[in-house]
């Protein structure tokens, strides 16, 4: 089962919501959409889902054209961030509201709404009603309505958002095990970097209505397209600043230079952004860590066995601060200079318009 966008746009009015978009979406694994609040992710469910007009373009789901088709007749389920469950249905009616409609017989809702309830621990409050339970709870059961409906393709909009952190860690990791084997296209939208990691799969990053890589999410992270994507996937925030490179030498200060290999050697001379992840950047001198630069001390911070430190390059013109995070416990003083070593063959180097070439 895959679900196709084929030049995919959205427009209201003569603003474009959704810019010219094509993705294959496959079943086996989470499919998800990272980007911050407005960045088209919902937007795109809704062409998806067929509940918003597509301004051109086709979408396909399974070798099929859906675009006009409804809702209803592609066979989607969608869950939302909110508890969208009918208040004075029992928990076992609203898992078996789509059922029902879809004039499947007794017995076969029985078994579905049953297997469902099952897989997400309902089974005690299936006489219950919405609101009888918790917020947990109440999400579950649009989860339960999605699994028993058996759905072409599965659409969570930023499902975990409204839960508690316990909730949302729990949910998160029985997430994939649930709709694993069950052959629909699962689409995960969210704000959090975190999530895509932990969700695994592939991932769409979105910046104002367009995609702007998409792949493996564990590849995005560590060979992103852009300076954006770079900055995705990283916290604390990954460094970033400018270089001159000259001849096979890059030039972070006048006093903090090193040599070039590969293909950031055959880069053309001029000015270019590098980007280098907090962990590559230590306290200390080790195996990698060649190049020295120093830096005044802004804020410190330790979080159970690693320490973080946010120090000031001094770079000219630049407000932008550096940080270094580590294993161990490092005594920092905030204000004084302090000296940190970088791994140059860490770092990312992108063009001025902000695409990778390095």
């Amino acid at each position: 089962m895959a679900l196709e966008l084929r030049n995919v746009t959205k427009r209201v009015g003569a603003i474009e919501h959704i810019k010219d978009t094509s993705l294959v979406l496959d079943s086996g694994h989470f499919n998800v959409l990272l980007g911050a609040t407005g960045s088209g992710k919902t937007s795109l469910i809704k062409l998806m889902a067929g509940l918003d007009p597509i301004a051109d373009g086709t979408v396909w789901m399974d070798g099929q054209d859906v675009t006009r088709l409804s809702t209803q007749k592609r066979n989607i389920s969608l869950v939302h961030q909110f508890f969208i469950n009918y208040p004075h249905m029992t928990v076992f009616d609203n898992i078996a509201s789509p059922l029902k409609v879809a004039g499947m017989a007794k017995s076969e809702i029985e078994g579905r709404v049953e297997e469902a309830a099952d897989i997400l621990q309902l089974r005690p409050m299936l006489h219950r009603r919405p609101h009888e339970l918790s917020g947990g709870q109440q999400q579950r059961t649009a989860l339960a309505r999605a699994i028993a409906k058996e759905s072409r393709a599965v659409f969570l909009d930023e499902p975990l958002a409204n839960l508690d952190y316990k909730l949302r860690e729990e949910l998160r990791d029985q997430l994939p095990d649930l709709f694993a084997g069950r052959g629909a296209v699962v689409v995960y939208a969210t704000s959090e970097p975190e999530e895509a990691l932990l969700l695994g799969g592939k991932t769409a990053l979105m910046r104002d209505g367009r995609v702007t890589q998409f792949g493996a999410t564990a590849d995005i992270y560590r060979d992103p397209a852009n300076v954006e994507a770079a900055r995705v996937f990283s916290d604390p925030p990954i460094n970033t600043a400018e270089i001159q490179k000259e001849g096979n030498m890059a030039h972070l200060t006048r006093d903090v230079s090193w040599a070039l290999d590969g293909a950031a050697a055959d880069l053309r001379d001029g000015t270019y952004t590098i980007a280098i992840r907090p962990h590559h950047v230590l306290p200390s001198a080790g195996a990698g860590t060649s190049v020295r630069i120093a830096g005044r001390v802004q804020v410190t911070e330790l979080s159970g066995s690693e320490s973080s430190a946010h120090f000031d390059l001094g770079l000219t013109g630049s407000n932008d601060s550096w940080v270094s995070l580590s294993a161990g416990v490092h005594p920092y003083e905030v204000g004084e200079m302090h000296d940190f070593y970088m791994d140059p063959s860490a770092a990312y180097v992108f063009a001025p318009d902000g695409s990778r070439v390095a």
